[in-house]
C-alpha cells in the first residue's frame, strides 16, 4: 500500500475535544448544556448501535442527551406529537429521528415535522434549500465530515476535480453543494453514468457513497488522487467499503479506511451541529474558527 491512511478516528476525536471546550463556554454563558434529543422507533439492531454511540459521544462532550425509544408498531401520529413536543422544548437544541423508520411510517412526513432550526441532521427541505443557495443552515453530518477530512488532508480544495459516486439526499447531493462552495469542479455520478470508470479516473477527489461493496475498482483511481469511502457494507469478510481498498490504496495518495474513516466524523459533526444550534438559539456568538 502506498496511500496514506486518513485517520477519521483521530480527526473526529480532535473535533470532539474542540466541541467540548465550546460546550463548557456555552454552559457558563447560558446556564445549561446544549441538548440533543434522539428518537428511535423499533428495534433495528444497527440503529440501536448508532443511537448508543451518539448518546455516549453526546454525554462525553458535556451535552444533555434526551433519548426516546418507541415500539415498532407505534402510530405515526404519536411520533409526530413527540416531535412537536421536542420542537417546543427550550432544553432541546437538536432533534434527530433515527432512520430507517418502520414500513408503516412515512419518513418524509416525520422529518418535515422537525423544526428546521433544530434539524441537526440537516435533512429538512428548508436546510437543503439553505445549503443550495449559500444560506447558513444545517448540513448533513456525513458530507460535512467528508469535507473536513478532505481539508485536513489537502488544505485548499479550490480548483480540484471531484467525482462523487452516489446521488442520495443524505450524502451525494449535499456533498456536491459543499464541494462547489469550496470551488471544486464537481461531477455527481451514479449507476446509470456512462463509462463510470473513465469519469472516476479523471478525479483528484473520489467520494464513494453507493452502498455496493468494492464497486469502485483500484484501476479506476487516478494516481495521486484522494479517496473518501463512505460505504459501510456487511459481508462474509466483515465490514467493507464501496471502494476496493487494496487496489485503490496502491495508486491513491490518501484513502479513508472502513471502518475508522468517515463514520467517526459523522457523529462528531452531529455534535458540532447541536452546538451551533444551541449558540444560535441562545443568541450567543460561537467562534466557528475554533471548530
Amino acid at each position: 500500500m502506498s496511500a496514506q491512511l486518513i485517520d477519521g478516528k483521530a480527526i473526529a476525536a480532535a473535533l470532539r475535544d474542540r466541541i467540548a471546550l465550546q460546550v463548557a463556554g456555552f454552559r457558563d454563558a447560558a446556564g445549561r448544556a446544549p441538548g440533543l434529543a434522539v428518537v428511535l422507533v423499533g428495534e433495528d439492531p444497527a440503529s440501536a448501535v448508532y443511537v448508543r454511540n451518539k448518546r455516549k459521544a453526546t454525554l462525553a462532550a458535556g451535552m444533555a442527551s434526551f433519548e426516546y425509544r418507541l415500539p415498532a408498531d407505534v402510530e405515526q401520529g404519536d411520533v409526530l406529537a413527540l416531535v412537536d413536543t421536542l420542537n417546543a422544548d427550550p432544553a432541546v437544541d437538536g432533534i434527530l429521528v433515527q432512520l430507517p423508520l418502520p414500513p408503516q411510517m412515512e419518513a418524509g412526513a416525520v422529518l418535515l415535522a422537525i423544526d428546521p432550526d433544530k434539524d441537526v441532521d440537516g435533512f429538512h427541505p428548508v436546510n437543503a434549500g439553505r445549503l443550495a443557495t449559500g444560506i447558513d443552515g444545517f448540513v448533513p453530518c456525513t458530507p460535512l465530515g467528508c469535507v473536513m477530512l478532505l481539508k485536513d488532508q489537502l488544505g485548499d480544495l479550490a480548483g480540484l476535480e471531484a467525482v462523487i459516486v452516489g446521488r442520495s439526499n443524505i450524502v451525494g447531493k449535499p456533498l456536491a453543494q459543499l464541494l462547489i462552495a469550496e470551488s471544486c469542479t464537481v461531477t455527481v455520478a451514479h449507476s446509470k453514468t456512462r463509462d463510470l470508470s473513465s469519469v472516476v479516473k479523471r478525479a483528484d477527489i473520489v467520494v464513494a457513497a453507493v452502498g455496493q461493496p468494492a464497486m469502485i475498482k483500484g484501476e479506476w483511481i487516478k494516481p495521486g488522487a484522494t479517496v473518501i469511502d463512505v460505504g459501510i457494507n456487511r459481508t462474509e469478510d466483515g465490514l467493507v467499503g464501496d471502494v476496493d481498498f487494496n487496489g485503490a490504496a496502491s495508486v491513491a495518495a490518501a484513502i479513508t479506511p472502513v471502518p475508522g474513516g468517515v463514520g467517526p466524523m459523522t457523529i462528531a459533526c452531529l455534535l458540532r451541529n447541536t452546538l451551533v444550534s444551541a449558540y444560535r438559539r441562545a443568541g450567543l456568538t460561537l467562534d466557528m474558527a475554533a471548530l
